[in-house]
């Protein structure tokens, strides 16, 4: 089961939000936690196929210029941990991601409008005791909301796939050299973040 503190689990939200608000300038060779949620927080994820499709469109526009660590896809958001290698392609590739996938869901649903709440949000992460402290945190996200009891359960998530021998577009080996090995992974996982210093992001 997982330890979790509420109040302090909120405010390690609260200071998510507020970093990851911050509009920051994209570079490459730096790692970043990019996430979004749905316009006045509504669903951008309506069925099982939605969700396949995102992962499909992130792979074919984005993945190309990045490194990706881990994702979580929450029914009204999502969160991604990853790498950029190419600045200017990554920018495109995002842009044109967002628009394929709203456009997709738009006419799928017959919805007009933003599907998400303005532009993506990114916060830069240059601490690797933070990199361990955001993947927990993305990771975490499905058991806080109640979605499931165990994080291994929810699938639209990285965290099954460290588990799996399966060939998989993360890299586990960075992640896991993170960590300290498969162990610590999975024991750190197991452990609420809001319970561990959070070091300061510039």
């Amino acid at each position: 089961m997982l330890d979790i503190n509420l109040r302090s689990f909120k405010n390690f939200v609260s200071l998510v939000d507020r970093l990851t608000n911050l509009q920051v300038k994209i570079s490459d060779n730096t790692y970043y936690h990019i996430y979004n949620r749905g316009n006045n927080k509504e669903p951008i994820f309506f069925e099982n196929d939605n969700y396949i499709f995102f992962l499909n469109q992130f792979k074919k526009h984005v993945l190309p210029f990045c490194e990706v660590y881990a994702y979580c896809l929450m029914p009204n958001h999502f969160h991604f941990f990853i790498m950029v290698n190419d600045q200017q392609s990554f920018e495109t590739g995002i842009k044109n991601f967002f628009i394929s996938y709203s456009k997709a869901i738009n006419k799928k649903y017959n919805r007009v409008g933003s599907l998400f709440q303005g532009r993506y949000k990114a916060s830069e992460i240059d601490s690797d005791s933070y990199y361990t402290r955001i993947i927990t945190y993305i990771h975490q996200n499905p058991v806080i909301a109640n979605l499931v009891t165990d994080i291994s359960d929810y699938k639209y998530s990285s965290y099954p796939a460290y588990l799996s021998a399966k060939k998989t577009v993360l890299n586990k080996h960075d992640v896991l050299e993170w960590f300290g090995g498969l162990e610590h992974f999975i024991n750190d996982h197991k452990i609420s973040v809001d319970e561990r210093d959070i070091p300061y992001v510039k």
